[in-house]
């Protein structure tokens, strides 16, 4: 039963951070029509680094929250808004040991990889529909 509990946790928490993503972001869009930059996933990217940091900041210094609420915040919510600030938090956490060089590694490849990944993703799938 726990693990079914943590399960909907997790699910509540990143349907509840879809939603907001959605919503940041389209709102957003609505006030930069004519912007060329991605500007929707740019704001809710930085302000999930930024909800995020805030949220660690009260779990590390204040042991604020249970093992659930971090599960239904961190994972579900924040995971659901953005993985960014997933990433962003592992980063400061490699940074916060000196772990430079891991630190710098995670960003670069995570960005550099995940686009190779989305290229190869993308021809595997567009060049065998459309034949090019």
């Amino acid at each position: 039963m726990d693990e079914l509990r943590q399960l909907l946790l997790v699910a509540l928490g990143g349907a509840v951070g879809s939603v907001a993503r959605w919503r940041v972001s389209g709102w957003v869009l609505h006030q930069a029509v004519d912007w060329r930059f991605p500007i929707g996933t740019f704001v809710v990217n930085v302000l999930g680094c930024l909800i995020v940091g805030a949220l660690a900041g009260l779990a590390i210094k204040e042991d604020f929250f249970s093992t659930d609420q971090r599960l239904l915040l961190f994972t579900g919510v924040m995971g659901g808004f953005t993985t960014f600030s997933a990433c962003g938090l592992e980063t400061f956490y490699l940074l916060r040991r000196g772990e430079y060089l891991i630190a710098g590694s995670n960003m670069l490849l995570s960005v550099a990889v995940g686009m190779a990944a989305l290229f190869v993703g993308y021809h595997l799938i567009a060049t065998r529909v459309t034949g090019h």
